[in-house]
């Protein structure tokens, strides 16, 4: 590594430690890979940084320092083996959420129709088209700002040869989303809003950067949970999975909710963390 961009790195480190980003180095080094057009590993044999761009790189370092998210400045966001496109107006995809695809998995089989509510950037439905032989996704999503970037990824993964994703512009409250494929629906997934209204103001301001309306769901974060099992419900076929990601406090609420419905085979999993995040279940 050149003694330049060496102490480029070091004095990036440092603003962003003392600005408390917990993965300052690794920040650092993906805003830097960014400006020089790299990946983050050949930064070792890069040839340097000239003037233009020790300073482009300068100003994300102070912009990721006053709160602005990683994904934002680089203008991507690694989600299992893809990186979309994300920005203002839609939600930055969580690494957590990546396990929700897994739990779904022994379902996403041949013939399958899979459908993502409330798919943002499209990290969960253009991860299971990459990934699994099933024969269709749909990804629904209501925010106008945020099918703009869903479209756009869609894209960009069908013309890599993926599995075309259908997008829907659909709020999950409506009872006549969807109603064609009433009955025959494989896999249901679903990273909703959960966060409760009542937490707000003690939230990380970061999460500011994201839109509200993918965040927060009523004063308990459920208010959305009721309507997502009712459509989830209508759309599945007997033996479908229902997957859903919510805030670690809803375990008990959302898996009382299903069994209450006559959902079978209710059970909650955790994160990487042993959080309680996703609860699973089966349509009876």
């Amino acid at each position: 590594m050149q003694p330049a961009v060496r102490a480029e790195l070091a004095a990036a480190t440092a603003e962003l430690a003392a600005a408390g980003v917990a993965s300052a180095r690794v920040d650092a080094e993906l805003l830097l890979a960014h400006v020089l057009g790299c990946s983050r590993s050949r930064l070792l044999i890069s040839d340097g940084l000239g003037p233009g761009e020790a300073g482009r790189f300068r100003q994300l370092v102070s912009r990721r320092a006053a709160g602005t998210p990683l994904q934002h400045l680089t203008g991507v966001a690694p989600f299992r083996h893809l990186e979309l496109a994300v920005g203002p107006g839609v939600f930055i995809p969580r690494p957590e959420t990546e396990l929700l695809v897994e739990l779904a998995a022994p379902w996403l089989t041949p013939g399958a129709t899979v459908v993502d509510l409330g798919a943002g950037s499209g990290a969960i439905a253009l991860s299971v088209a990459q990934e699994f032989p099933v024969t269709r996704v749909i990804a629904v999503e209501r925010s106008e700002q945020a099918l703009e970037w869903l479209r756009r990824n869609a894209e960009v993964r069908q013309a890599a040869g993926d599995l075309a994703v259908e997008v829907l512009a659909g709020d999950i409250t409506d009872p006549g989303l969807l109603t064609e494929l009433t009955g025959s629906v494989a896999v249901v997934l679903a990273n909703p809003p959960y966060v409760p209204e009542s937490i707000r103001a003690g939230l990380p301001a970061e999460l500011a950067h994201d839109p509200a309306e993918a965040l927060f769901a009523g004063t308990d974060g459920l208010a959305l949970m009721p309507a997502l099992a009712g459509l989830a419900a209508r759309l599945l076929r007997p033996g479908g999975l229902l997957g859903i990601e919510h805030d670690e406090t809803h375990a008990q609420a959302v898996s009382g909710l299903l069994t209450d419905a006559g959902w079978t085979n209710v059970a909650g999993r955790p994160d990487l963390t042993g959080r309680p995040r996703f609860t699973i279940a089966v349509r009876a």
